[in-house]
């Protein structure tokens, strides 16, 4: 795999603010890139869901410190409501 290569989720796909954010810091690339489809799918919608531009950046922030603290999914969110319930 690229080093520069970044992974999509199962649903969405990946935004361009957050690709970028991704490439431009190595070693939170390399978390993402081993989190699963599913994991990567509820970054991109939590990411997503917001409405303000500023709320946003926060969240591609946190995407940032929370993979860095070991955290593997949106913490306090319910997740993707656009998958399927089955795993798809």
């Amino acid at each position: 795999m690229n080093k520069q290569q970044v992974i999509g989720g199962t649903v969405h796909q990946l935004p361009k603010d957050l690709k970028k954010s991704l490439v431009d810091d190595p070693s939170t690339l390399v978390v993402w890139n081993s989190l699963t489809p599913l994991a990567r799918n509820e970054w991109i919608c939590w990411v997503e869901t917001v409405k303000m531009a500023e709320t946003r950046d926060r969240h591609i922030g946190r995407v940032h410190s929370d993979l860095a603290k070991g955290k593997r999914r949106p913490c306090c969110w319910s997740g993707c409501a656009h998958r399927e319930r089955n795993g798809k």
